[in-house]
């Protein structure tokens, strides 16, 4: 049997869970998704801690943070993206987990210019990158050189952008589009908008929007999974709760804390 690596399998599902309500294809965008830079979404110095649970269990911790960019990138001052996943000792006995993922985007369009991933799992080990060319829209990645007809982003940077957009005109039961680029390809994938829904979590209640993306059966979900999560329905955008079912058991990933927002939250204790 083909052994089944963390990113394909667990691990990286739960960054994904963030990314996928986000990878908004650029015509759906231009459409109706303009980005609101007045809105201002996040700040450097945001930092956002999240837990995951596998069924009882507490699996792993996220962090997602908004920093100032240490070095230029073809002149340009970018700003800084990082995410980190590790698992809990608790679940290290299993498969010790340490990833890291790094997004440079230009400062006034929040479009990427680079990325990195380094990834630790047990005696595995994998480090690549992607150059990211938005006028040829052209990307330039470790498995090679991709093209695309839209604007292309990296699972971290649409993350950051789409808390920019202006969703006050997306109805309920409405799909949107999405495309990501992800290790050697672009992918589509289709997400349901329902609604609005006030929740409770250990750091708080919030005023949510939620979505179901759609789940493809296979090796991590069932043939009727479903995926939940829900967004600050504020200024920050913040994911506070993702819910879903894979074949053995479910995920929770949940906002434990949070600093440096930029803007008030919608919670109460």
């Amino acid at each position: 049997m083909k052994k089944l690596h963390f990113p394909n399998s667990f691990f990286l599902f739960f960054f994904f869970l963030f990314s996928f309500f986000f990878f908004i294809s650029l015509h759906k965008a231009s459409a109706q998704l303009q980005p609101d830079f007045k809105l201002g979404a996040f700040q450097i110095g945001e930092k956002l801690k999240y837990t995951a649970r596998y069924g009882f269990i507490h699996a792993a911790e996220v962090t997602m943070e908004v920093q100032e960019a240490k070095k230029e990138i073809n002149g340009k001052k970018p700003l800084h993206f990082v995410a980190n996943g590790r698992t809990t000792p608790s679940f290290d006995w299993f498969m010790k987990v340490r990833h890291r993922y790094d997004s440079y985007v230009d400062q006034k369009e929040l479009l990427p210019m680079q990325f990195t991933e380094s990834v630790r799992e047990g005696k595995y080990k994998r480090d690549s990158y992607a150059n990211f060319d938005q006028k040829a829209n052209k990307i330039v990645a470790s498995k090679g050189t991709f093209t695309s007809s839209d604007v292309t982003f990296d699972i971290l940077s649409m993350y950051y952008f789409a808390r920019c957009l202006d969703l006050k005109d997306v109805k309920v039961g409405e799909i949107i589009k999405m495309k990501y680029f992800l290790d050697d390809g672009i992918y589509p994938l289709d997400i349901e908008y329902l609604g609005k829904e006030t929740i409770s979590t250990e750091s708080g209640k919030f005023e949510c929007i939620k979505f179901s993306p759609a789940l493809q059966p296979g090796r991590v979900f069932k043939k009727d999974s479903r995926m939940y999560m829900w967004i600050t329905n504020d200024a920050n955008r913040i994911p506070v709760k993702v819910e879903v079912e894979i074949l053995i058991g479910s995920v929770v990933l949940e906002l434990q804390k949070y600093q440096g927002l930029k803007n008030p939250i919608t919670s109460s204790r």
